[in-house]
């Protein structure tokens, strides 16, 4: 990609993301994400009605009279953009390759984030770490990560979740907003352990990115399969049923297993399904973030 090419497809996704944030993401992000922390304020004498877990007993005793703690909201947030830039990202039947839609779905949440005043940084992983971004404000800062994750040449073309949470886990102490974007095609299930540790002590969320040619394939006869990861290539008919019906059923059993395990561990997933080309994280987005904030 020339650098004319990347800094047209910057413009392009900062043009189409400022949309979405301003009709769509910024107040229901606000509303899904502000508060999920509180931080104590002052004291105040007690009236009839306030909690009396509130008290401030130092208070009360050097005072004579009963006085309760003051808590607001978290100010500022810091989120998190877990990616993974392995090979199966290079992919798409539809609009818009994998690693494309990641990019543009990291520039909805890191553009709506910044509007907050909260800070974004990024993980970049494959079967290594790939790059680490920490947490900070600004237009021109968000603008440099999406520039990053759009030209970023992979060292590695296998996936490996782990890396890209225990990366998080070392280096954010304090409570983040995070989002793990991936296509979860990896063949190891190791990451889950990292996963429950990072959703205990962060927010959690995972986006799941599927292409519809990874639910199934159309019958058009011997078809060559590669696994961009290993390079592994597979030929099946895809003109026999119960070739498609068995290619079909497994990768439903592989979808449902990862979203079984999300929901036991109380971690959000939202899938993204690529069939729709344009803008196709727009309503499973927003309907996760009206959900977040009926919960709250």
């Amino acid at each position: 990609m020339t650098t004319r090419e990347l800094v047209r497809k910057v413009r392009n996704i900062e043009i189409r993301t400022r949309g979405a944030v301003n009709e769509l993401f910024s107040g229901e992000y606000h509303s899904a994400f502000k508060g999920r922390g509180i931080e104590f304020s002052e004291v105040r004498e007690y009236v009839p009605g306030d909690e009396v877990r509130t008290i401030d007993w130092n208070v009360t005793a050097r005072e004579g009279k009963p006085f309760v703690k003051l808590f607001e909201e978290e100010r500022e947030l810091n989120v998190m953009l877990l990616v993974d830039v392995s090979a199966s990202g290079d992919f798409g039947s539809v609009a818009s390759f994998k690693r494309e839609m990641a990019a543009e779905i990291a520039g909805v949440l890191a553009f709506s984030a910044i509007r907050n005043q909260d800070k974004v940084g990024m993980v970049l992983f494959s079967d290594r770490l790939e790059e680490y971004i920490p947490p900070k404000g600004g237009t021109r800062h968000t603008l440099r990560m999406v520039r990053d994750l759009l030209a970023w040449s992979s060292k590695g073309r296998g996936t490996d979740l782990t890396v890209g949470l225990e990366t998080l886990l070392r280096g954010l102490n304090k409570r983040a907003i995070v989002f793990l974007i991936s296509d979860f095609q990896t063949e190891s299930d190791s990451w889950r352990n990292a996963a429950k540790v990072a959703g205990a002590k962060h927010d959690l969320v995972a986006l799941h990115i599927i292409d519809p040619r990874e639910r199934e394939v159309p019958n058009v006869g011997w078809f060559a399969a590669e696994d961009p990861e290993t390079g592994e290539v597979v030929w099946f008919d895809t003109s026999n049923k119960t070739v498609r019906a068995a290619y079909h059923l497994g990768k439903s059993r592989e979808e449902s297993d990862i979203a079984q395990f999300f929901r036991r561990n109380n971690i959000d997933r939202v899938v993204i399904d690529l069939t729709e080309p344009d803008q196709p994280y727009l309503r499973p987005l927003v309907r996760f973030f009206k959900q977040r904030e009926r919960k709250r």
